[in-house]
């Protein structure tokens, strides 16, 4: 018997090992302003947050008429490499794996609807999703909007809802939708923050994280 009727996941940092690529092209950018660049820790924070938030998060004191180019630069440098992007290893198998589950799977991300896309065609995981959701079109993590359309959408309780991520934002989203979570500590987040916001479980790789689902989901 299946415990989670739907299991929506992040992209960045969870199914994608972009984490790297999102927080040097928010330092690139400003630099390109002739601004000091966030440190690595703050540009990781935002991972998962919608662009607006998470550039306002990384650079706060930034004059409100400078962060039109800074968004600008950010895409110029983001976009250049994005095609170079993979996925984590093992996430293929593992989406195979659900699919033929028979369960519905999601997306709830910080990309915009073009950027997911994107990624979706280039990474050829598109056709395993049945519905996403993305910050461009919802509220910004943490607040539940992402994951209440989701449920809706397929008509499933939060109680048979599962979301799995890569920070605290994916988290608090999971606990403002009154839905279970679990953290994967090989992207944009520590360990230790995200046990804080205490998941159900936190994944050391791709593999462990299929292993839990495969015994307990």
């Amino acid at each position: 018997m299946k415990r989670y009727e739907l299991i929506v996941f992040d992209w960045d940092g969870t199914l994608m090992d972009s984490a790297g690529a999102i927080a040097q092209s928010v330092q690139a950018a400003a630099c390109d302003l002739g601004l000091e660049p966030p440190s690595d820790e703050r540009a990781r924070h935002i991972i998962g947050l919608g662009l607006g938030d998470a550039l306002r998060y990384a650079l706060p004191d930034l004059e409100q008429a400078r962060y039109e180019d800074l968004t600008a630069r950010y895409r110029h440098h983001y976009l250049s490499r994005d095609h170079e992007l993979l996925l984590f290893s093992g996430v293929d198998a593992l989406m195979q794996e659900l699919a033929r589950s028979g369960r519905w799977l999601g997306v709830a991300t910080g990309k915009s609807r073009l950027g997911l896309d994107r990624a979706l065609r280039h990474s050829g995981l598109g056709g395993h999703f049945h519905a996403t959701r993305c910050a461009d079109e919802c509220h910004s993590k943490p607040h539940p909007q992402m994951l209440d359309e989701l449920m809706a959408e397929f008509a499933v309780s939060p109680a048979t809802t599962l979301m799995i991520g890569d920070t605290t934002h994916d988290l608090l989203m999971a606990q403002n939708a009154g839905v279970d979570a679990v953290a994967v500590s090989y992207g944009a987040h520590p360990r230790a923050m995200l046990e804080a916001a205490a998941p159900l479980y936190c994944a050391a790789s791709v593999e462990d994280l299929t292993a839990w689902l495969a015994e307990n989901s």
